[in-house]
C-alpha cells in the first residue's frame, strides 16, 4: 500500500515536472511568433539584452516593443487566465459535488460581464474612462453576494440551492447585457467583442494584477484542500471528521469568485477550460484536489495559451480565443462524456 502510495507521488511529480517544461517551451516559442517575423533567436537576444545589456547587437524600438509590450504580456496573461479558470473549475466541481460544474455556474462570470459591458457602454455613451476590468470585477462580487443572500433565504448554503440561485441571478444579468447591447446600438461591437473573450493588448498592469490574485488564490486553495477532499465524503462525514463546513464553502466560494472574475475581468468569457480540464485529470489521474488543483492549473495554462497561439497566428486572421475555445472544447467534452 505504502509503495503505491509512493509510486503516484513520483507519477504526479513527473506529469507535473513535464508540464511546467512544456508550458516553458510554449512561452518561449510563441515570443517569437507573430505578424513581424523577428524569429526565435532574434526575440530571445531582445528578451536577454534588457536583462542583460552586455550584447552588443543593436535592436530596433518597434522590435523590442513588440516582444516586450505585445507579445510577452498578453502570452503570460494567457497562461494566468488559463491557470484562473481551471483552479476554479476544480472549486466549483469539488465544493458543488458535481463534476459538470464549473467556473461560471454560480453566475460570477455573467456578473462581470454585466460589469464590463456597463463600464463600455456608458465610455461609449457618455464619452467616461470607467475602467472595465475594475467594473467586472465589482459586479462579480456583487453577483456572488446576492447568490448567497438568495441560497441563505432558500434553506441554506448547500449545493443545490448555490446552482439554483446563480442559474436564477445569471438569468437576469444575461438580460442585462442584451439589453445594454441594444442600446448600444451601432458601438455594440465593441460590448461584442469583449463577450468573446480575446486576449489582444493586454498590458503589464494586468500581468501583475492576475499573478497577484490568481496565483495567491491558488496557493491559498491548496494549503485547504484537504478539507475539499473531507467535503466529498458528504457533509455530516465531513463535520464528524472537524471540518467547519460553513467556513470552509464560504473561503471557497471567495477564492473561486477571486479566480473567475479576475480572470473574466482581464479576458472575457472564455469558455469550457474550467469545466475540461479538471473534469479530464480527475477521470484520468485522481480525485485528489491537492493534486488536482495544481495539475490542472498547470494544464490550464498549456491549453489557454496553446489556443491563444492557434487563434493569433490563423491564416485567415486573428479570432477571440473564447470562439475557438468554445468551438474545440464543445465536441471534445462531449467525446469524453459519452467516453467515461
Amino acid at each position: 500500500m505504502q509503495k503505491e502510495l509512493l509510486k503516484k507521488k513520483r507519477r504526479y511529480w513527473l506529469i507535473g515536472l513535464v508540464m511546467i517544461v512544456f508550458l516553458m517551451l510554449l512561452i518561449a516559442t510563441a515570443v517569437s511568433l507573430g505578424a513581424m517575423n523577428l524569429g526565435f533567436n532574434k526575440s530571445w537576444r531582445i528578451l536577454l539584452k534588457s536583462l542583460y545589456p552586455a550584447d552588443p547587437l543593436i535592436f530596433k524600438a518597434n522590435e523590442i516593443a513588440v516582444v516586450w509590450d505585445i507579445r510577452l504580456p498578453r502570452i503570460i496573461c494567457g497562461v494566468l487566465i488559463g491557470m484562473g479558470l481551471a483552479a476554479a473549475g476544480v472549486i466549483f466541481q469539488g465544493l458543488l459535488h458535481n463534476p459538470l460544474a464549473d467556473p461560471y455556474t454560480l453566475g460570477v462570470s455573467t456578473g462581470a460581464a454585466f460589469g464590463a459591458s456597463l463600464a463600455i457602454f456608458w465610455n461609449i455613451t457618455m464619452g467616461t474612462q470607467f475602467s472595465i476590468m475594475l467594473m467586472a470585477f465589482i459586479f462579480a462580487f456583487l453577483t456572488l453576494l446576492t447568490v448567497i443572500a438568495i441560497a441563505k433565504r432558500g434553506g441554506g448554503i448547500l449545493s443545490n440551492n448555490l446552482i439554483i440561485a446563480g442559474i436564477i441571478v445569471s438569468a437576469i444579468l444575461s438580460s442585462g447585457v442584451s439589453f445594454l447591447k441594444m442600446m448600444a446600438g451601432e458601438e455594440v461591437g465593441a460590448i461584442v467583442f469583449w463577450l468573446m473573450g480575446s486576449l489582444v493588448a493586454k498590458t503589464w498592469q494586468e500581468v501583475w494584477i492576475l499573478s497577484i490574485i490568481v496565483l495567491s488564490s491558488i496557493a491559498v486553495a491548496f494549503v485547504f484542500a484537504n478539507d475539499l477532499n473531507i467535503l466529498a465524503l458528504g457533509e455530516r462525514n465531513a463535520e464528524s471528521l472537524g471540518v467547519n463546513i460553513k467556513r470552509t464553502n464560504l473561503l471557497y466560494l471567495i477564492l473561486g469568485a477571486s479566480l473567475t472574475a479576475v480572470c473574466v475581468a482581464t479576458g472575457g468569457i472564455i469558455g469550457f477550460i474550467g469545466l475540461i480540464v479538471p473534469h479530464m485529470l480527475r477521470f484520468w489521474l485522481t480525485a485528489d484536489h491537492r493534486v488536482l488543483l495544481l495539475l490542472s492549473a498547470l494544464m490550464g495554462g498549456i491549453i489557454l495559451s496553446l489556443a491563444d497561439n492557434i487563434a493569433r497566428l490563423l491564416p485567415m486572421g486573428e479570432i477571440p480565443v473564447g470562439v475557438l475555445t468554445t468551438l474545440v472544447g464543445g465536441p471534445f467534452f462531449i467525446y469524453v462524456f459519452m467516453h467515461h
